[in-house]
């Protein structure tokens, strides 16, 4: 029998990321660049997306920004298709961009209910549903999920449901897509310092609450995922789709 090892690199890929002008999305991007991806960076804030750029190519590797709003589907449709334009075509797809706000149920409205879903689902989808018609070679996709998709967190209705509805939508597009030679599967990290969630740990008593949820005892760091990004988007999984990955220190592992 001839064994074939596995191939993680993404050299000749072609990837955009989204929400990367800061914080996961941008360790993403450069993770993505690092093992050989020409990428396209994704995000509202032009400027903050400059810096992404700049770092990129301060390693010599390849990167584009694409300014783009992902709550608006018009917006959405002009920018993967600059972002394919770019880069030649697409062949990975990162739908990392994302909001959350917390709220006590009863005092959640519809604007915050639609600024949620618009930006986490409804804008993931668009994003998979453009990228997919430029990935004219096969492709993969890589969705942002959270622990909020397999636990209930109070407080944070709109977005776990946001994320459960990513989670299904990463199982029926890959059902769908797996036709198409495009694959599709989530990350979803468990308690990561960053701009978004830096309220949390100004909070002691909260920081030492949940570090005594996490098996490994502590918490993560952003290029904790950058490896199971890496390897969903390369040709090492080639068999892997519709999955949802736990990067969590075990803490789904321990409820």
């Amino acid at each position: 029998m001839e064994l074939r090892f596995p191939d993680f690199s993404l050299t000749g890929r072609r990837a955009l990321i989204t929400g990367a002008s800061r914080g996961i999305g941008q360790a993403l991007a450069l993770g993505l660049a690092q093992a050989g991806a020409t990428v396209a960076v994704s995000a509202r804030d032009v400027v903050a997306l400059e810096t992404t750029v700049a770092l990129i190519r301060q390693q010599d590797w390849q990167a584009h920004a694409v300014p783009m709003d992902v709550s608006r589907v018009t917006d959405i449709e002009a920018g993967v298709a600059a972002a394919a334009d770019a880069l030649g075509g697409l062949d990975i797809l990162v739908n990392n961009a994302g909001t959350e706000e917390v709220r006590d149920s009863l005092a959640v409205d519809e604007a915050l209910w639609d600024r949620i879903l618009d930006t986490n689902l409804k804008g993931a989808f668009f994003c998979a549903q453009q990228a997919a018609r430029h990935m004219d070679r096969g492709g993969a996709m890589v969705n942002l999920c959270s622990l909020t998709a397999g636990v209930g967190i109070p407080t944070a209705v709109p977005y776990g449901a946001s994320k459960t509805g990513l989670l299904g939508m990463t199982r029926a597009l890959a059902a769908e897509w797996a036709a198409r030679d495009i694959r599709v599967n989530a990350i979803a990290p468990g308690y990561f310092r960053t701009q978004l969630t830096e309220a949390f740990y100004q909070d002691d008593t909260w920081q030492e609450k949940m570090l005594g949820k996490i098996p490994l005892g502590r918490f993560g760091r952003l290029e904790d995922l950058i490896g199971a990004t890496v390897f969903l988007c390369s040709p090492a999984s080639g068999y892997i789709t519709g999955q949802m990955l736990y990067i969590d220190g075990g803490t789904m592992a321990a409820l």
